[in-house]
């Protein structure tokens, strides 16, 4: 036999399932709507405050979080690609999510890439995907990843040596953390945004996630790197020719014939490397590598 104060709980949960349902229903409709200005997404997105859904979950705080995660997976997935898209309500699913379970380590994980990631692939905005982070470290502080995520937004992103070499040095300091993060903590410290470091960090990224999408950007950066040292490389070969031959090799055959090369050098991808007017090496057209590094690694 129910008690009274039972069965004033059921209800309350009875009267409140179909406000909750009819929310989300409501929520789901205004992020789907193609056509709908940036301002009147703002004013329509009413369910902003993470706290006040958890309160009014009844428990189902990891249910409504899933339910969420699930709608911010689907928006980024739906605009990543348009230019014209900003992606403004990216944050604000995603910081919903991680208040209603502050333990759903993939949404901070996966949401930082998702913000930081520059526009139309991602948000652009790193600043945010910092923040979402930090609060993912507060609320689980013996996660190394988060650690090791929030030093990378602060290299590669931010170019911010000093804070990306105190988040890894934080990392390493977390229980079963790996003995890499003190190591980039020391080298980011010393070297700042050299390649040797970025070779390590997308190497370690490459090694260890599980997610074929992020796994093949790891594989992408990594050729990148490597053909952007190749070409530090030959450039230096053909300052070393200039200054033996009075001018600069037409070609990479010339520095073979010249004793300089064992053979013709490629690119990860097969490729070979050509020389412009400037002396400058080049890849080729054709090659899928595209070079896009900032320009605050270290040449």
């Amino acid at each position: 036999m129910k008690t009274p104060s039972q069965s004033r709980l059921l209800w309350t949960l009875v009267s409140a399932a179909p406000v909750i349902l009819l929310a989300l229903a409501a929520l789901q409709l205004r992020i789907d709507a193609q056509t709908r200005s940036f301002e009147s997404r703002k004013a329509e997105l009413f369910l902003r405050s993470g706290t006040a859904l958890k309160r009014a979950s009844l428990g189902y705080d990891a249910l409504m979080a899933d339910i969420y995660w699930t709608r911010a997976v689907q928006y980024y997935g739906s605009r990543s690609t348009k230019p014209d898209e900003y992606l403004e309500l990216l944050h604000p699913l995603l910081d919903i999510t991680t208040t209603l379970d502050p333990r759903l380590i993939i949404a901070y994980r996966f949401g930082a890439i998702f913000l930081s990631e520059p526009r139309p692939l991602g948000a652009g905005r790193t600043d945010l995907a910092i923040q979402l982070v930090k609060k993912g470290i507060a609320a689980n502080p013996n996660e190394w990843l988060l650690c090791s995520d929030l030093g990378f937004l602060y290299y590669w992103h931010e170019k911010d040596y000093p804070n990306a070499s105190a988040a890894y040095l934080a990392g390493s300091k977390v229980p079963n953390a790996p003995e890499w993060l003190k190591l980039m903590a020391a080298r980011v410290a010393e070297k700042g945004g050299s390649f040797e470091n970025s070779l390590l960090i997308w190497t370690e990224i490459f090694r260890s996630t599980k997610d074929p999408k992020v796994r093949k950007k790891a594989q992408d950066q990594i050729a990148e790197l490597a053909a952007e040292r190749d070409e530090q490389a030959l450039d230096q070969l053909a300052e070393d020719y200039r200054q033996r031959f009075g001018r600069y090799p037409s070609s990479t055959q010339e520095l073979v014939a010249a004793g300089m090369l064992r053979g013709i050098p490629v690119d990860p991808a097969g490729y070979p490397y050509f020389f412009g007017a400037d002396g400058k090496s080049k890849q080729d057209p054709a090659s899928p590598i595209i070079l896009e590094h900032p320009p605050a690694l270290n040449r």
